[in-house]
């Protein structure tokens, strides 16, 4: 299986995500999107993909959003992704893609529906034991 994380290493929740692909037996081609941004179009495929809206990848803690003023109504969808382009940290974290699918993994747990043969049960960082969902 080819499993993709955009991920962001000093994020509780994206680390958490990669171990739990990592201990369902996939070691996926990471991409650090601070370093290496994704590009417009990737961008607009990644939203199409996981079926949200620009505006519901937007970060907002730790990041400019309410400097730049993102929670008016009036930016449209190229404006924001020109936001989230200019400053990557508005891209919320992590986004996994698999052959089932695109997930911005919200919480880290999230990754389970987008794997083969995930992992029985996972422990996270904060002590929190999660499971799959029965498919």
């Amino acid at each position: 299986m080819s499993v993709t994380i955009y991920h962001n290493p000093s994020c509780g929740t994206s680390r958490n995500t990669l171990a739990i692909i990592r201990a369902s037996g996939e070691e996926p081609e990471i991409v650090e999107y601070l370093k290496t941004p994704p590009d417009r179009e990737t961008l607009k495929s990644l939203i199409a993909a996981m079926g949200i809206s620009v505006r519901d990848l937007l970060r907002e803690k730790g990041t400019p959003y309410a400097g730049l003023g993102l929670d008016d109504l009036k930016w449209s969808d190229d404006e924001l992704l020109d936001f989230m382009l200019a400053h990557p940290v508005l891209i919320n974290r992590p986004i996994v893609v698999t052959k089932r699918g695109a997930k911005l993994c919200r919480p880290s747990e999230a990754v389970f529906d987008l794997l083969d043969s995930p992992v029985a049960s996972f422990t996270k960082e904060d002590g929190e034991t999660v499971s799959p969902k029965p498919r």
